[in-house]
């Protein structure tokens, strides 16, 4: 493969050195001048792409997310049942444990340290697809209509396993057990939704993650950050 040259080749470069520090020594200990040595530039030249470490950083985890879900985007499309909620919450713990990059990152959201959403269009665009995602799990029948403030509680229990220590040795798989056997019984109905449902459900689902990925794709490559999500 072509390496990229360029502002997108060295933005890269800039996230891999980036990437590469924040699993070694986390968040709160990375500065902008460690990560420009690590990629062998001026720190100046980090600044023309991402104008503040919180932003560099937004900019690492974004990279990251969009490769875990182009990854689940193609099992959406090989098996509809991938949308059924205690199955995706199992393969987003799997994943997040799988990858460094995602699991330093909820390591830093447990110290209070992680780079949050600093660039309001992209927030605004998040909180939109975390309705539109609610939306399309209650109205094809993925999710129990009896769970009170289903979005705030679903979020709790996913983030509660990447977060919560364990006093005994429990494996990712085990884990990921866990919470689907959790969001199966809680919150999902008696019975699924049939076939015809599912792959409706899931074909709505990958045009919403296709929806995200390309603005978010250009925020990070935006040089100069002339450019921000439309």
């Amino acid at each position: 493969m072509r390496e990229k040259t360029g502002p997108v080749g060295r933005a890269d470069r800039i996230l891999d050195a980036a990437a590469g520090l924040l699993v070694r020594h986390g968040y709160r200990k990375v500065t902008v001048e460690d990560v420009a040595r690590e990629a062998g530039i001026g720190k100046g030249t980090v600044y023309l792409h991402w104008r503040t470490k919180q932003q560099l950083f937004e900019a690492v985890l974004l990279r990251e997310s969009i490769a875990y879900l182009e990854e689940f985007l193609d099992e959406l499309r090989r098996d509809p049942r991938t949308l059924l909620p205690h199955r995706l919450v199992s393969s987003t713990f799997l994943a997040v444990a799988r990858r460094p990059v995602l699991g330093a990152m909820v390591a830093g959201f447990t110290e209070g340290t992680h780079a949050t959403r600093a660039d309001a269009s992209l927030r605004g665009r998040e909180l939109l697809i975390a309705e539109r995602f609610h939306d399309l799990m209650t109205r094809h029948g993925l999710f129990r209509s009896d769970v009170p403030n289903l979005a705030f509680t679903f979020g709790a229990v996913a983030t509660g396993f990447h977060v919560h220590p364990s006093e005994e040795p429990i494996d990712a798989a085990a884990k990921a057990e866990s919470i689907a056997y959790v969001v199966r019984n809680a919150l999902e109905p008696a019975v699924p939704p049939g076939d015809r449902e599912l792959a409706d459900a899931a074909s709505e689902m990958a045009a919403i993650i296709e929806d995200l990925i390309p603005p978010f794709r250009k925020w990070i490559y935006a040089y100069e950050r002339q450019d921000e999500p439309g």
